[in-house]
């Protein structure tokens, strides 16, 4: 600019250096320094040399004249330089044809030349953008008052962000960050809530994920290579104070807690901050305030660490006012004072997982934390059921699985499982002879693809009309208590609960028998994930295992009750009893295996190690761990193979049953233990053709309710291929059942549509007749698949 015959005028000593004279110009100008150079008398000034000994004489005239600099990128920065000028044109309220449309393909033409390796090229061709000012004149056309400008501007900024994605790989989006960054500075100064710079800002967001963020900034040659703390956390700070705001407003009135972008960006600036917090070495962790480590590097961000502690303060006190004050709109929606969901409830359990992330940074923040979100148990078991979506990471909840109900856990483990799918195209066809169940299903299962079967399963059974959800439920209960059947050698029952099983020690004796417990595994995980209830739990021991977890001596009370016993009392022996060796026993145990005894050591020369009052804690461990470990350790696997083959990811496994209780996957596998509810039965009934006052309808439930629990379950059975309610009762089910009443001939049986939950009887004349009919379908053996379809 200072070409176009403008001259600077300022005083200056004769002592004085010609890199003085440098700086005051760039103070005045803009020019950096490195990019001056000064001639007097055709000869260029040394900047180390004072005015006196380059002779600079009184009223001497100076001439600035820019640094000439070799490029590898000439074609790049004449882009870039044609489109400022243009920017500047326009800024002086010069007409110019095509302006928008000019800076966009300049702005794209850059960038599509941008060399494609992620390397010093590729930086050096970026770093054009930043080192020609270019945001700052795109800026500068968007401050302006002409009218136009601001339009072109905003279209040509919002061009470049697009073209950041469009136009460049993957491995090169993160090298626009400091251009990006520059862009929020830029416009921030403007306003925080300008749109233009909100947008620019969930860019730079968006970016987070893939720029690299260090404590502080690295220079090399000029060339940024990081994004230091201090320049990102601004965004954290002003995000948190909106979300902090929103909270504020939503406890008085019905106001979303900001934006989902407010939320997401809040993320996405939080995570990278967090990282770089917990891996520098320069303080301990968690963090202990106030800070007194006087290290130069921790001092320069000391400001940060504590006032991001502050933000989760503050947030976390908000939070416990609106968890509070969601429990209190609870408890009216009870009394039915309210039926609508605060629209601000959606945003909080995201919000809580950041502040749950920055807990871990300072000490007793954690326990903070978790404290109160336990006396919040409440609103978040409600949050978690209604708001906690698939795609989104869980694992932090279930962590701490104790301040959760168990709606709430099973909410999230069932995201677990991959989404069942209804169209025909993506489930697994079987055709399955109901004489041969265990093993067709066993070829079916067993030898499928996992993949195959985490859309979905259709099966029929041959020479069977009936087809759909329905059959398949029943398909599920007689195959599983087929594998669970005694006379079959996979599981052993529990002597004290004979609804318990763990893997048969003994199963060798079938030939496919590790193939059958990864069917079993396979079954297991498809019942759960298709909501089917099979009437059958596993044991602790096995439970335990599949989570990864040891097994102590209580453990082991229902699977062997004689080995716990024994176990018992020789820890409650006296100790000069049992050092007497009046037990006689040693580190062995006796097995049989297909009839025949032998005896296996606990650990290596356990047939001379006397058991004493010092080592029988040991002794009694390596007798649990032969007992339930060691001995099934194979079968336990492969069984956890199957039933991982059906989750989504595989390495859930083990996190699958470490985030339930046992009385969690007791509810999930068997369903409710009481007996079915009548008026539970009623109240979840439906009529067609019927009306509830009508004679066969009373009739008829006066019928049921006089059955025994067997026959309840049996027509219930018959009616929807239920076999066990889930523990919610009828209100579990995928629908309301339904009585219609059907047009054939009185001396017809009850008909029923299991997939519809429908049954279907004509309008019998008496009580005596139904009571006939009803007494024929609530046999055991009848109300397998009498349903139609």
């Amino acid at each position: 600019m200072i070409s176009e015959g403008k001259t600077l005028v300022f005083q200056a000593n004769s002592s004085d250096t010609v890199q003085s004279v440098h700086e005051r110009i760039q103070l005045i100008t803009g020019i950096p320094v490195i990019e001056q150079r000064l001639i007097y008398r055709g000869k260029q000034l040394q900047c180390e040399k004072s005015l006196a000994e380059c002779a600079i004489q009184n009223d001497a005239g100076l001439h600035l004249v820019g640094r000439m600099r070799s490029t590898g990128h000439p074609q790049a920065w004449q882009i870039i330089d044609d489109m400022i000028s243009l920017v500047c044109r326009l800024c002086k309220g010069e007409t110019v044809p095509y302006a928008l449309k000019t800076i966009r393909t300049r702005i794209s033409e850059y960038l599509s030349m941008t060399p494609k390796d992620d390397g010093d090229p590729a930086t050096g061709h970026l770093q054009i953008f930043m080192s020609s000012s270019a945001p700052s004149a795109l800026v500068m056309l968007y401050m302006s008052s002409i009218r136009g400008n601001k339009e072109h501007a905003e279209e040509s900024i919002r061009h470049f962000l697009e073209s950041c994605i469009t136009e460049l790989p993957k491995s090169l989006r993160s090298r626009c960050a400091p251009i990006v960054l520059e862009f929020c500075k830029l416009l921030r100064r403007i306003a925080s809530h300008d749109p233009l710079y909100l947008s620019c800002r969930s860019s730079l967001g968006s970016m987070m994920e893939v720029i690299k963020v260090q404590w502080v900034s690295e220079h090399t040659e000029s060339v940024k290579r990081a994004i230091s703390i201090k320049e990102i956390f601004p965004f954290v700070k002003e995000l948190a104070g909106k979300l902090s705001k929103d909270m504020e407003v939503s406890l008085i009135s019905a106001a979303s807690v900001g934006s989902w972008n407010d939320v997401n960006d809040f993320t996405m600036f939080l995570r990278p901050l967090r990282t770089v917090m917990s891996g520098y070495k320069g303080f301990e962790h968690p963090i202990s305030l106030p800070m007194e480590n006087e290290h130069h590097d921790v001092l320069l961000c000391k400001e940060e660490v504590e006032s991001l502690y502050s933000i989760f303060v503050d947030m976390l006190k908000k939070m416990d006012e609106c968890l509070s004050g969601m429990e209190q709109r609870l408890s009216a929606k009870v009394s039915g004072e309210i039926d609508i969901a605060h629209p601000a409830w959606s945003r909080y359990l995201t919000i809580l997982k950041e502040l749950n992330a920055i807990s871990k940074l300072y000490l007793g923040s954690e326990e903070k934390f978790w404290t109160i979100l336990s006396m919040r148990k409440r609103a978040l078991c409600m949050l978690v059921v209604r708001y906690a979506k698939r795609n989104d990471d869980h694992k932090w909840l279930l962590e701490h699985k104790d301040i959760m109900d168990f709606e709430s856990r099973r909410h999230l483990v069932m995201m677990m499982f991959p989404e069942v799918k209804e169209d025909f195209e993506e489930q697994h066809e079987m055709l399955i002879d109901r004489s041969q169940l265990l093993s067709e299903s066993f070829e079916y299962i067993a030898n499928a693809e996992a993949e195959s079967l985490h859309g979905g399963i259709f099966m029929e059974f041959k020479n069977e009309e009936a087809t759909g959800p329905g059959v398949l439920r029943e398909w599920f209960v007689l195959v599983c208590q087929a594998i669970f059947n005694q006379q079959n050698p996979l599981f052993v029952a529990c002597p004290n609960d004979r609804r318990r099983f763990y893997p048969n020690p003994a199963s060798t004796v079938e030939p496919l028998h590790l193939k059958y417990f990864n069917f079993s595994g396979r079954m297991i995980g498809l019942a759960l994930m298709h909501k089917v209830q099979v009437g059958i739990v596993l044991d602790r021991v096995f439970f335990l295992q599949l989570g990864g977890y040891s097994i102590s001596l209580e453990d082991i009370r229902d699977a062997d009750p004689y080995m716990y016993n024994s176990c018992k009392q020789i820890l409650e022996m006296d100790a000069e009893f049992i050092d007497s060796d009046a037990l006689g026993l040693t580190f062995v145990r006796e097995v049989e295996e297909l009839g025949l005894r032998r005896v296996v050591e606990l650990c290596d020369g356990g047939k001379g190690m006397v058991v004493n009052s010092k080592n029988r804690n040991d002794y009694v461990d390596l007798l649990i761990k032969h007992r339930f470990v060691t001995s099934i350790s194979q079968q336990v696997s492969h069984f956890a193979q199957g039933f991982g083959d059906i989750l989504s990811d595989l390495r859930l496994q083990k996190f699958f049953f470490q985030s339930l209780e046992l009385e969690d996957i007791d509810q999930m596998l068997h369903g409710s233990e009481n007996d079915i509810s009548v008026e539970d039965w009623k109240a979840h009934t439906e009529y067609n053709g019927y009306k509830s006052n009508d004679p066969q309808i009373v009739w008829f439930w006066k019928i049921v309710s006089e059955m025994s629990p067997q026959q309840k379950k049996n027509i219930l059975f018959f009616w929807t291929s239920v076999k066990y309610l889930p523990v919610e009762g009828f209100r579990g089910l995928a629908s309301r059942l339904y009585i219609y009443k059907s047009t054939e001939h009185v001396s017809r049986l009850p008909s029923s549509h299991t997939c519809f939950y429908r049954l279907c009887f004509p309008p019998y004349p008496n009580m005596t007749i139904m009571q006939q009919r009803l007494s024929i379908i609530a046999q055991e053996h009848v109300g397998c698949s009498f349903g139609t379809w």
